[in-house]
This record gives C-alpha cells, structure tokens and sequence, in this order.
C-alpha cells in the first residue's frame, strides 16, 4: 500500500536529517520525497496502514505531516 502525504520539508538538507530516523523506523519500507511537488509529497510503501507514525514522527521532528486520500 503506497501512503501519500503532505509535508513541510522543504529542502534536501531537512530530508537528511530526517533520513536517518526514517531509515531506522521503517526499515522495512521504501520512501521518498518529491519536493518538486507543490505539496513537498512524502510517499512510503508500507504492506501496513502507518499513517499515525508517520505523521508522529514528522510532528516530533518540527515538520507539518498530513495524509492525503487517494
């Protein structure tokens, strides 16, 4: 399941510093960024529904996280 969210990391350098943490809490994952986008996307391919960590873990870290539907 591909989970598709509105973020406010906005440069390479905020998704390095994130890198590391998201690396280590969903390892089990792909993920990406495109900052190309107008809404700073972060998309994740989870086999599970994540969406409430994923937001926590953005919030936590000073970033805006909000799930976008389908």
């Amino acid at each position: 399941m591909i989970l598709v969210f509105k973020t406010s990391v906005r440069t390479l350098h905020e998704i390095q510093k994130i890198k590391p943490l998201l690396n280590k809490l969903f390892s089990y994952t792909k993920w990406n960024f495109d900052l190309e986008d107008c809404d700073n996307i972060f998309r994740i391919d989870s086999p599970l529904e994540i969406s409430d960590e994923v937001i926590t873990i953005f919030n936590e870290n000073g970033h805006e996280c909000v799930a976008l539907e389908d």
